[in-house]
């Protein structure tokens, strides 16, 4: 699928952070998270963001949300290392207070699911740059980066999709006159493919890669089907959203054992929103 970067005020935005970058004062001071500085000018400090902390990453999912991400993982039978598995493993960060993870993998008989949660608290240095504004700078660079498809205009799509009179006519002269045909070769045709991908394992219409209402203060999901280099075909599924100055990415990954498997778009999109709008409720409260 051709993809067109679609990225809407990431010029606005870094010409905001730009212009505060100019007009902040050239004291030397060591910048913190208080945003000191404007003293002796007339412009107002910008508001800081709405967190001053992050959660712990390994801690943020319980056992039953593990459950559906990482199937098998319930089923394990030594209890030390079922118990590590749930734990997973902090990712090494140099500056907890700015950037946490945590990262968990589990290999069954069918397929290795991997599972990597990323929590960004942005900062903004400049006095005259609030973090929401420098937090909304970040994320658009990361959906340019994900290179996602334009939306679609709903009046293109409505005219499209609404066929003339005189089309409807000769569609329907053209059915009846081939109803016979059509009866007979139906019973010979190839099963249809799976409601959640085509035959190359690429994403159907509504699984494409897209931005995502009702997620945070903005959000977009990226859906990437590769070949490794043992043949086997795994599917990466990435949902990211900002709320106020912290972003949350989610990489969810899936490789079945057969190389004949793809891995189910459907279901693997369904089970990253679902960790998704957790993660997001967890902020909220």
């Amino acid at each position: 699928m051709q993809r067109k970067a679609y990225v809407p005020g990431v010029a606005a935005l870094l010409a905001a952070l730009l212009a505060g970058c100019t007009s902040s004062s050239g004291s030397g001071e060591e910048a913190t998270d208080s945003k000191p500085g404007a003293t002796g000018t007339s412009a107002s400090a910008a508001q800081p963001g709405k967190y001053r902390t992050l959660p712990e990453p390994c801690g943020a999912l319980d056992h039953g949300t593990l459950d559906s991400l990482l199937p098998g993982i319930k089923e394990m039978t030594d209890e030390e290392q079922q118990e590590k598995a749930y734990d997973g493993k902090a990712t090494v960060t140099y500056d907890t207070d700015r950037r946490v993870g945590c990262r968990w993998k589990m290999e069954s008989a069918d397929a290795t699911h991997h599972l990597h949660v990323d929590f960004e608290r942005v900062v903004s240095y400049d006095a005259t740059v609030s973090d929401d504004t420098r937090a909304q700078a970040v994320f658009a660079t990361k959906e340019e980066a994900a290179n996602l498809p334009e939306p679609a205009d709903p009046r293109e799509e409505k005219a499209s999709s609404s066929p003339s009179a005189s089309t409807v006519d000769a569609d329907s002269t053209s059915s009846d006159a081939g109803s016979e045909s059509a009866s007979g070769s139906a019973s010979s045709s190839a099963p249809s493919s799976s409601p959640s991908s085509s035959d190359d394992g690429s994403a159907t219409e509504g699984l494409e890669p897209r931005f995502l209402d009702d997620l945070g203060d903005e959000a977009f999901l990226d859906d990437v089907l590769a070949t490794s280099t043992s043949t086997a075909r795994h599917r990466t599924v990435t949902v990211a959203f900002r709320t106020s100055n912290v972003i949350v990415t989610i990489e969810y990954d899936e490789q079945p054992a057969s190389i004949m498997d793809v891995p189910d778009s459907r279901e693997m999109q369904d089970r990253a929103q679902k960790l998704a709008q957790k993660l997001a409720e967890r902020l909220s409260d």
